[in-house]
C-alpha cells in the first residue's frame, strides 16, 4: 500500500498521534506464523502473565483489551454491583471522555469531585462518600483515581496509599486509570508496584497504546477480592479479542525488558524541554504573553495563550485546546517526539508572540 500521509508532519496534540514502535511491530510480526488457540488461550497470553507478575507480584491477573475505554468500563463493572457508583475527579477520563460509556454500557453512576490539579484527597472523596444505606442514591463504592492524571500531574505513592487506607477504611475499593501509568514511574522513578500494588490499588487499567504500542491495553486485578466475572464481563462489552497473541505480544514487547521505561522517560523529557524552552524564552523576552496552568510532571505542557496565538499556531502544528475560554492549550509529547519538533514548536511560538 503507498503510503497516505506526510510522514514529516509532527504534532502535540496526543501520545496517541504517534505511530507504533518498530519493536513492538517486530513483536507483532514474530507472533504471527501459525496458528494459536483464539480468545486468549495462547501462549503470548500465558507469557503475559508472568510479565505483570513480574511487575506487580505473584497472584495478579492481566486481562488484554482493545482501549483504555474499554479497560475501564470492564474493570470498573467487575468491581461494582448494578446500583454502584465510582467517586472520580470531575476531569477524570471516565467523567469526561469516554463517551458516557462507564453510565450507558456499564451502568455505573459516576459521582465526581471538582479538583484543581486533578488529583483526590480523602477529604474531595468525602464529597461524594455518602449515603451508603439511601435507596435513593447509587451507592458509593468504588474511587477511581488517574496516574498520571488528565492534567498531567502526579501522584506520589504516600497519597495513593492515604486514598486507598481512606477508601478501604469506608468499605470502598480502588481503581487506578493508568492510561499513562508508565510515564508516572518513569516521573516518580518508582517500580511499578510501588504506587499501585503496594499503595493499595485493587484493580488498575494497563495502558500500552499511548507508550508505543498499536492497540494495547490491560486489566490488571491486584486484589481478587475486589473484581468478579471478568471474564464474563469482557466479552459482553465487546473487549475479548479473537487473535489475542497480537495485543499480548506488544504488551510483552513493552514490559518484558525496558522498553516501557524507555519511551516513557524520552516522552517526559520532551516536555521537560518544552517547558524549559518556554520559560527560557519567556525570560529572554522572545516569547511573550505565555504562562502555565499546572505543573509539567509527566509528558503534558498545559499552557495559556495570548488571544488568537493558538490558533495562528495551529497553522503548524496540531494541539487541542484544554479550556478555550481561558486560552488554554494542551502540548503532549510522546515517545517519538524529537527536540528537534520541540524546537520548531517553541521558536513558532516566539515568532507568533515576541515583539
Amino acid at each position: 500500500m503507498t503510503t497516505l500521509h506526510d510522514t514529516s508532519l509532527r504534532g502535540f496534540a496526543s501520545d496517541n498521534y504517534s505511530g507504533v514502535h518498530p519493536e513492538v511491530l517486530a513483536a507483532i510480526a514474530g507472533a504471527n506464523d501459525g496458528h494459536q488457540v483464539a480468545y486468549g488461550e495462547d501462549v503470548y497470553t500465558a507469557r503475559l502473565q508472568d510479565v505483570f507478575a513480574h511487575h506487580f507480584g505473584d497472584g495478579v491477573q492481566a486481562f488484554p483489551v482493545f482501549n483504555g475505554t474499554g479497560a475501564n468500563v470492564v474493570g470498573l463493572q467487575s468491581m461494582l454491583p448494578r446500583w454502584g457508583a465510582v467517586v472520580a475527579a470531575s476531569t477524570a477520563h471516565i467523567n469526561t471522555d469516554e463517551g458516557g460509556a462507564p453510565e450507558r454500557v456499564a451502568g455505573i453512576k459516576v459521582l465526581n469531585v471538582p479538583t484543581d490539579d486533578g488529583k483526590l484527597t480523602p477529604e474531595l472523596i468525602d464529597r461524594e462518600a455518602w449515603g451508603w444505606g439511601d435507596e435513593h442514591r447509587a451507592q458509593p463504592l468504588v474511587v477511581s483515581i488517574t496516574q498520571s492524571t488528565e492534567l498531567g500531574t502526579l501522584y506520589t505513592a504516600e497519597e495513593i496509599r492515604a486514598i486507598a487506607d481512606h477508601a478501604h477504611g469506608l468499605g470502598m475499593r480502588v481503581h487506578l486509570d493508568g492510561a499513562r501509568l508508565a510515564n508516572a514511574a518513569a516521573a516518580l522513578d518508582l517500580p511499578l508496584r510501588a504506587f499501585t500494588r503496594d499503595a493499595g490499588v485493587d484493580v488498575l487499567s494497563f495502558g500500552g497504546t499511548k507508550n508505543g504500542a498499536m492497540g494495547a491495553e490491560a486489566i490488571v486485578v491486584l486484589e481478587p477480592a475486589a473484581s468478579e466475572g471478568l471474564i464474563f464481563l469482557r466479552k459482553l462489552d465487546m473487549q475479548l479479542a479473537s487473535k489475542m497473541r497480537f495485543v499480548s505480544a506488544q504488551l510483552i514487547a513493552l514490559l518484558e525488558g525496558d522498553l516501557w521505561l524507555r519511551n516513557a522517560r524520552h516522552a517526559n523529557a520532551m516536555a521537560a524541554r518544552l517547558r524549559a524552552e518556554v520559560e527560557a524564552g519567556l525570560a529572554a523576552g522572545t516569547i511573550r504573553g505565555v504562562g502555565f496552568s499546572q505543573a509539567t510532571q509527566s509528558n503534558g505542557v498545559f499552557a495559556t495563550l495570548p488571544d488568537g496565538v493558538a490558533d495562528a499556531l495551529r497553522e503548524r502544528f496540531r494541539f487541542y485546546d484544554w479550556e478555550a475560554a481561558k486560552n488554554e492549550v494542551r502540548w503532549m509529547c510522546s515517545f517519538d517526539t524529537q527536540p528537534e519538533d520541540v524546537d520548531a514548536l517553541v521558536a513558532e511560538l516566539a515568532r507568533l508572540t515576541g515583539v
